[in-house]
């Protein structure tokens, strides 16, 4: 959402804009660069972007476009994918390789070539006890490590993340758990993943300690299983 060329100072919360590929200071579209700017169809505003290795994912309120470099003399080309999409808020989607996973207002998504709905044995869990008001807040992170997207958000009876929700893709299975944490950052800078909380402290993830570093109490607990099962 920027403001138009012919309208400074009137923001459009649609409008995607680029400067000439040869100076990021020129915004101005001119025959002579490639600065432009695209409009997304539809939705009443763009919530968020995410980049793959093919292209740029835009997310609006309502929908999902893909945003491709085409070359002269256009620059960039924006398409559709997905109508009646939803995303709960601007840093609950998160790139793994070549998919993308986020949070919807009701379901969680992924993105491969084509959109579809992740089925979820804990969604009335984690969306019939959730802070819609502070929505805004609501994280995604990866653990690559553990083939993990880990989503942080806010219970109904809470005013900042409290919870998580995680889901491994490679087992397709989800587990619930009571975590602050308001950010997170993959392995790669450093061994291990990085995260922080409502206090201002980072906090180094996946090393078998609670967060004043005392050993961890670990327990696994399922539903009710049927002896025939």
């Amino acid at each position: 959402g920027c403001d138009s060329e012919v309208a400074i100072g009137t923001q459009d919360p649609l409008l995607i804009r680029f400067s000439d590929q040869e100076s990021i200071l020129t915004w101005a579209a001119r025959p002579t660069n490639t600065a432009g700017d695209l409009r997304v169809g539809s939705g009443s505003k763009i919530v968020t972007a995410v980049e793959t290795r093919q292209q740029i994912l835009v997310f609006t309120d309502v929908s999902l476009h893909t945003m491709q470099f085409i070359g002269p003399p256009f620059t960039f080309g924006i398409n559709q994918v997905s109508e009646n999409t939803t995303i709960m808020s601007p840093l609950s989607a998160i790139a793994v390789d070549d998919r993308v996973f986020w949070m919807g207002q009701q379901e969680f998504y992924v993105y491969a070539g084509s959109v579809q709905k992740i089925p979820c044995s804990v969604r009335a869990y984690v969306f019939d006890d959730f802070n819609y008001d502070e929505a805004g807040k609501a994280v995604a992170g990866s653990n690559v490590s553990y083939a993990e997207v880990w989503w942080f958000y806010p219970s109904s009876s809470a005013t900042d993340n409290d919870r998580y929700v995680v889901y491994n893709y490679q087992e397709n299975i989800w587990f619930v758990g009571s975590l602050a944490r308001t950010a997170w950052l993959d392995r790669g800078i450093s061994d291990v993943p990085v995260s922080t909380g409502g206090n201002n402290y980072l906090y180094n993830q996946e090393t078998g300690s609670l967060d004043d570093g005392s050993a961890m109490t670990s327990f696994v607990e399922s539903g009710d299983l049927g002896i025939a099962d």
